[in-house]
Formats: structure tokens, sequence, C-alpha cells
């Protein structure tokens, strides 16, 4: 009955697996080298443990006064000092390369992230024209070294994408460089690794890996004016009611009046592959929702409720947010 129980267990754990938020499935040098450098500790240690478990077991079938002084001496000099002394060595030797940390340039990639209560401002920063900013999700490009600028706006978070590189503390007043390198090309998450308040579980970002070229053509047309999706005048209408009901003085959208820097940047709000730092599906019906009471998502948030906007006007202005998108995003 134990061991069904045991293995209950191992199923309900490997279940729990996954390829798009874990350590165990690096897409970044980083995370590859430590991934790396844990299997061969690991192997080392569990090698360590069962030849003490052996010498044990053979030390207590031995028949009395099989060993005496001198063989006692030559047992603990070669297994208290001997041994131990070269399997460390070789560990650290092969450690410290893993160690060394990823070199960066002044030309390469700046990605300048700040932990709010609770989402992720981004800002991108290539030399190449004018910083982009964004919002809950952080785009990369593969076999390029990055470099992430991190800092916190209010209390300490911690910046932590398990696939590509260690974690990072986030705290207000100080700024925290990362290096990373993307391996290949895919969609993964990260997650706030600090206690940081009421929603700390609820704040995750997206992490697009990308081709150099497609990202590069990402980086361009998202500093072009943001497209608006074809419609009849349901788009006017949810855009009015946006600038009616004070959402800019929270939120910016490039290419109006809106230029506010307290809440997440929405200018290419119809790109984004989810909602609410991570939380939802990024449909009209759950932002117009989110809309309405994002405290029911996002205990702690600091997003007011918009409870006395009916359920028409909170989808007219969701569906004028999902128009907002760079020209390739249909």
């Amino acid at each position: 009955m134990n061991l069904r129980k045991s293995a209950a267990a191992c199923v309900l754990l490997l279940g729990g697996c996954n390829t798009h938020q874990s350590a165990l499935a690096p897409f970044g040098l980083e995370a590859r080298s430590t991934l790396t450098l844990t299997s061969v500790l690991t192997f080392g240690a569990v090698v360590i443990a069962l030849g003490v478990a052996l010498t044990f077991v053979l030390a207590l079938r031995a028949p009395e006064g099989r060993l005496g002084h001198a063989g006692g001496m030559r047992l603990v000099l070669w297994l208290g000092a001997i041994v131990p002394t070269i399997v460390l060595t070789v560990l650290l030797v092969f450690a410290l390369p893993a160690m060394r940390p990823i070199p960066a340039e002044a030309k390469d990639l700046r990605i300048h992230v700040a932990g709010e209560q609770f989402w992720w401002r981004v800002r991108y920063e290539d030399g190449g024209g004018a910083p982009l900013s964004s919002a809950n999700e952080v785009r990369l490009p593969v076999g390029r070294t990055v470099v992430f600028e991190l800092t916190a706006t209010d209390v300490i978070h911690s910046f932590w994408i398990p696939g590509l590189a260690g974690k990072m503390d986030m705290i207000p007043g100080r700024t925290n460089r990362l290096v990373v390198k993307a391996e290949k090309p895919g969609t993964y998450r990260g997650v706030c690794a600090e206690f940081c308040g009421l929603s700390h579980a609820l704040m995750a970002f997206d992490v697009i890996a990308m081709e150099p070229a497609a990202f590069d053509a990402w980086l361009a047309s998202a500093r072009q004016p943001v497209r608006r999706a074809q419609g009849q005048g349901a788009q006017d209408r949810g855009a009015a009611l946006f600038s009616r009901n004070g959402c800019g003085a929270c939120h910016t959208v490039a290419g109006t009046e809106h230029d506010a820097r307290i809440g997440p940047d929405l200018s290419r709000f119809g790109e984004r592959l989810t909602l609410g730092a991570g939380i939802l599906k990024p449909t009209t019906a759950n932002a117009a929702a989110f809309i309405r009471d994002p405290h029911a998502f996002k205990p702690g948030a600091r997003m007011p409720a918009y409870a006395a906007m009916s359920e028409h006007d909170a989808l007219l202005v969701a569906g004028w947010l999902k128009s907002l998108a760079p020209k390739e995003v249909e």
C-alpha cells in the first residue's frame, strides 16, 4: 500500500513538470550551464554517499579483528582525506568555468524591468532608436547577449525566468544586472520569486524568445504608430469611453493624448499573450471583467474598480484595447 502511495505521489509530482517554466527545461545559456553543473554535482554527491554506505555495510559484516590499527589508519587517510580532496578538486575545477558571468558589451540590447505590485514595467534600449515601453511581457533575440537591468518601485521583488537564468532580486533604489543569452526560440514564463504582497503568486510574465530577424522586425514595427483594427463606430466609442472614465490618467497609449506612467503601458495591448500579468487569457470578455473589478482577479492591485461602468461599456473599452497592435499583428 505504501509503495502504491509513493508511486502515486511521484506521478502527481511528474505531472507538475512543464517545459515553459522549469529550470529542468533550459532555453538559455546560463540555465543550461546551471543544470549541467547541478547534475554533475548531484552525481558526485550520490557516488560519495553510496561509497560511505558501502563502507558502513562492509564494516558491519567484517569479522572482529579483521581491520587492525595500521589498516584503519590507511582507511581513514584514503577515505577521509585523499579521495575527498581529489573528488572535491575535480568538482571545483569543473564548476569554476560555469560560474563565470556572460560578458556584455555596451552595444548589447538592454531591457529595463521594474517590479511593481503586481505587474512588470518593461523598457527596451538597443541604441538603434528611441526606448520602447511595454508591460508584463519580455521579448528577446536568440543567440544575442541581453542585459537585464532590474529594479523595483515599491517593495522587493525577484525576477526569475527558470529556463533562462537564475533569480535576481529587484530592490527599490538599486539596479541589479542580469546578463543572459537565449539559445532556442519559444514562449516561456517568468515569475516573481520574492513574496511581495497579496497577489505575489499572480505576478507572472510572458517570455518570447525570437529568431534575431523576427525580433528586429518586431522591434521596428513596435516603434511605429499603433494600428487600430478596422471597425465601425464601436472602436471610436471604446476610445471615447477610455478617455471619459479617466483611464488615461494612469495608462499610456502611444499615438493618443494618453501618456501617463502610473499603470502598465497599453500601446500594444492587442499583441499580448496574457492579461493581468500572466493570469488570464487575453479575451475581450476577460479584459472587460478585469476593468470592472480587477481586485476579483488580483487582490491588492492598485488599479481602481469601475463597478459603475456597464458591462456593455466595459466590452467597448476592451474591444478598443484589443485593437491596439503593431502593423503585422492581425
